[in-house]
């Protein structure tokens, strides 16, 4: 296979089945077991972790989960009308496995599926509209992108990686990086340090296509263009692949689901320092603890725990917890930023002219319109939304009637910008997102999956790719690295050849 090729299918093949076969019959036969485990962050990745720090260690330990805001961080609905939407994460890929696991041990349905179409726009004109009718979409990729847009689907998916098997039985990662070199070789490491545009032309994808259709998907899903690293730039275009889901009722659900089956306790506070302590044991040797201050309803608090799992971006603007007593000292923000989006939605009448089409309003029934990146866009899309849950019967209704968009931009929509797009509205929700990382070349150095001795850190992931997938994997990853490192079972983390060693324990 071309070194250059992307193994994508590294990044889609993220769950595992049986993901508890391994630790389930572990955790009973271990002894001096932690007694009191804690974990900040309610969002997918903090879930993830409490889910799995419980098959890990079992039904003694104690899990906290603090969290001030809403359980689901950035999965999040809102009502309007008498329907609830999505704000946050939307779509979940069909090879997603962490996610196929998780709704099916819960038992929550994946919503109802609803057709839908996308067009491109350049801030002047569609330039691009799907068809109802697959061999006409066919024909007119084909005549403007030649063979580029079938290619852009083999180049993502050439083959399978091998985490979700290393994680089945057991192995585990101390840094981002060589998470990554599991899953994918020297080629994902490589790709950190290029942008998406060289990478692709550098295998032959033509730059009409790069800015037709590529940078529109970039836009979309990560507010940036193709200058993004080629790593988070071939996770977003998996977000081109056809099947993707989403979970009825709101993606959210499933962080709220994980809760509960983990018999966590959810602390609805906010978590403001973390200190270490040594106390006298009854052995006589010091013991080590995590004192974690917090401030909720009744005011200040602090409980001490055996570990701590950081489920939060520690980045300004997300995140001002302080640590104390620690040696090398642990920064309270590392470097980097985090890309600012809103998401509106309103609920009106599209203005076709807007489009500059002169298509009849009552036959326009695309549901995704993404954008290029040209001045002419000051939004990255405009989607017509569905209810989180879709009621019987439902349809959705053309752009002639009164229904529920959503916008993507980097500021907030200004009234001469809603009456642009608009010809009538009743109502419009604003939310602020602080969504993704800033992806930018070369790639930073990522802070450790363990910042102490029983300290972690999951969304340090996010430097990488920010997705719900990466999130469940690096939930996945901290429990393993707590439990090995519990009981210095050294041989689970960072192991080399592993696909090697796997055909031994086989």
């Amino acid at each position: 296979m071309n070194a250059r090729t992307l193994p994508l299918r590294a990044l889609l093949f993220l769950g595992l089945w049986q993901t508890g076969r391994r630790s389930l019959a572990s955790a009973p036969e271990l002894q001096n077991q932690p007694k009191n485990i804690a974990v900040v962050g309610a969002g997918i990745g903090g879930t993830a972790a409490a889910y799995y720090l419980r098959q890990e260690f079992g039904a003694g330990v104690k899990i906290d989960v603090f969290e001030p805001g809403t359980v689901g961080g950035r999965l999040a609905t809102v009502k309007i009308g008498d329907y609830e939407y999505e704000t946050g994460g939307a779509v979940i890929h069909p090879l997603n496995l962490h996610m196929k696991h998780f709704i099916e041990r819960l038992g929550i349905p994946v919503r109802d599926d609803v057709s839908s179409k996308l067009a491109i726009f350049d801030g002047n004109e569609l330039i691009f509209e799907e068809s109802d009718w697959f061999i006409i979409n066919f024909i007119r990729i084909l005549w403007r992108y030649g063979f580029n847009f079938i290619r852009m689907h083999m180049w993502v998916g050439e083959y399978f990686g091998q985490i979700h098997e290393y994680q089945q039985y057991g192995y585990s990662f101390s840094t981002v990086e060589k998470l990554l070199h599991a899953m994918g070789g020297d080629n994902f490491l490589t790709m950190l340090n290029q942008t998406l545009e060289e990478t692709m032309m550098a295998d032959g994808f033509s730059q009409v296509f790069l800015n037709d259709i590529v940078a529109p998907v970039m836009r979309g899903n990560y507010g940036q263009s193709v200058r993004i690293n080629g790593f988070v730039g071939a996770v977003s275009l998996a977000g081109a692949d056809p099947g993707l889901w989403a979970i009825d009722g709101g993606n959210k659900r499933v962080c709220s689901g994980l809760l509960y089956s983990s018999k966590s306790e959810l602390i609805p506070a906010r978590v403001t320092s973390i200190s270490v302590k040594v106390r006298p044991s009854k052995t006589g040797a010091p013991t080590s603890f995590y004192e974690v201050n917090y401030v909720g309803e009744s005011g200040s608090a602090h409980s001490l725990y055996d570990i701590v799992v950081i489920a939060t971006p520690l980045h300004e603007g997300k995140s001002d917890i302080t640590f104390s007593g620690f040696s090398p000292p642990i920064p309270s923000h590392y470097p980097g930023r985090y890309q600012q989006i809103f998401s509106t939605l309103i609920h009106g009448t599209l203005n076709m002219s807007y489009l500059g089409t002169k298509e009849p309003a009552s036959e326009f029934t695309v549901s995704d319109i993404l954008t290029t990146d040209s001045k002419g866009c000051s939004i990255n899309t405009l989607s017509s939304l569905d209810p989180v849950h879709i009621p019987k019967g439902y349809k959705r209704p053309p752009a002639s009637h009164p229904k529920v968009w959503k916008v993507f931009s980097p500021q907030p929509l200004s009234q001469e910008q809603l009456q642009d797009m608009f010809l009538s509205w009743d109502s419009v929700s604003e939310t602020r997102w602080l969504a993704y990382p800033s992806y930018h070349r070369p790639h930073r150095k990522t802070p450790p999956f363990i910042l102490h001795d029983r300290l972690y850190y999951l969304n340090t992931v996010e430097w990488a790719a920010s997705a719900m997938e990466m999130s469940a994997i690096a939930g996945r990853n901290v429990a393993l690295l707590a439990h090995h490192r519990w009981h210095q079972q050294v041989g689970k983390i960072d192991q080399e050849d592993l696909h090697t060693r796997l055909r031994g324990e086989l």
